[in-house]
Order: structure tokens, then sequence, then C-alpha cells
């Protein structure tokens, strides 16, 4: 069983309009937000092995701070810049590029490509969340999708069943 969480990177700020995207920090929201889906993601129970991250400054801030919640021990972080700016069909040929090894791994990045990578590789799951994740994938959402596959160079569109589909906005209601 493999195991990929997609985690977008939190709220952005907007405020330093001098500012290129690849260097926008974090807004107060998503300050806020990331380490609340680090404890959901340490509640879940996920470990990764793995941390693929696009070295933009928000997907780095919402690393670094969902982290410390996180059981990381083991798991080695890459902060790839190809993450940056690349579709979902590049982020699959990336995750099929992981080592056999590799259980969990955790993929931080930038919409869209994550939201087309989450709806191409959910073949099955919760209608409820299935449905709210093709409407949407608000920023600091998360989508955790098991595959029965016994490596990564395996996955392939629909091989995947999504277990969980998240939103910081319902964590901090709850």
């Amino acid at each position: 069983m493999l195991t990929l969480a997609i985690l977008r990177h939190a709220k952005s700020s907007w405020d330093a309009p001098a500012a290129d995207d690849f260097s926008r920090p974090l807004a107060p929201r998503g300050i806020a937000a990331a380490p609340i889906m680090g404890r959901e993601i340490a509640r879940l129970g996920l470990k990764p092995d793995a941390i693929l991250c696009s070295p933009a400054a928000r997907t780095r801030e919402t690393l670094a701070l969902a982290i410390p919640k996180i059981d990381t021990k083991h798991q080695k972080v890459l902060f790839e810049d190809d993450l940056y700016m690349a579709s979902a069909e590049d982020l699959l040929a990336r995750l099929r590029r992981l080592p056999k090894e590799t259980r969990t791994a955790l993929l931080i990045g930038h919409n869209p490509s994550l939201h087309n990578l989450a709806l191409a590789l959910a073949g099955s799951g919760k209608p409820a969340d299935l449905a709210d994740m093709a409407t949407h994938f608000p920023t600091c959402a998360l989508a955790v999708i098991d595959f029965d596959l016994p490596a990564w160079r395996d996955l392939a569109v629909r091989t995947g069943k999504l277990v969980h589909f998240i939103v910081p906005r319902r964590l901090s209601q709850g």
C-alpha cells in the first residue's frame, strides 16, 4: 500500500506588490492554518518517508509551520525547482520516480496542478469527499490518497482511493 498526501500551500499574502510570485509569503490566515493541517496530518497517523516541496516561499513556510506537528523521524525533504510551475502530468511523472522503499509521500505545492493531480489519481472514495474535492481545492487543503500498488512507478490515472479530503476552515470550526 502506498499513501500520497497532497497539501496545497497555505493562504499567501498579496500585500507586497513588489514581490514576485515565487517570493510571496504567507498571509496571517495561512500562518494560522498550516499548523492546524500539520496537527491533522499527525492525527491521521501519516508519517511521510519523503516530502516533495516546491521551493517557493509560501510552500516552504507552509512546511516549516506544519512539520513540527508531523512525525518525520525518517523522512527526506526535497525542495525541487521543477515542482514550482509543474503541471499535474509533471507531478505524476515525479511521483513515479520515488524509491520503492517510500511508502508514504507528502507533496506540497500549488494549484491548479495539485487539484488536477488529485482529481486524476482518485478513482474511488467517499462520494461526498470526491464531490467536494471536484469543486475546489482551497489553500492548505489536504487530499490523502491510498494506492493498492507495489511501487510508485505503477501510479496511473484513477488507481487511487481518496481516503481524506480536509480543508482547514472545517477544522477550525470543529
